[in-house]
């Protein structure tokens, strides 16, 4: 398994890449942290720079990088974008979380 991307997230993060001028070296760093209403938190980021630790993967033409340790959490996951009404965010399907919150962007495992 792996940390997968939809094709509307996938997008969103090449148009992100885009407007920021990064070069085609450019990767979406994936990390979870201690915090948020249910005990982590997920982190989203773009980077030019891999760690030589870093799981690297590909999904629908983006590079995605994990610490090995965020790994362990988001092994499985899927990363949807969602444009709607009430706002607009990246959202997790995690099957690592025992239970999530109402913002979507906390889990606990």
């Amino acid at each position: 398994m792996a940390i997968a991307l939809t094709e509307t997230a996938a997008r969103e993060i090449k148009n992100i890449i885009k407007d920021q001028g990064l070069s085609e070296r450019a990767a979406l760093r994936v990390g979870v942290k201690g915090g948020g209403c249910s005990g982590f938190s997920y982190v989203l980021d773009l980077t030019e720079d891999a760690v030589e630790t870093d799981e690297v993967m590909e999904s629908q033409g983006v590079k995605v990088l994990a610490d090995r340790k965020s790994y362990l959490y988001l092994n499985g996951t899927e990363i949807d974008f969602k444009d709607e009404v009430m706002g607009r965010g990246f959202v997790f399907k995690n099957p690592n979380a025992t239970h999530t919150c109402g913002c979507g962007s906390s889990f606990s495992a």
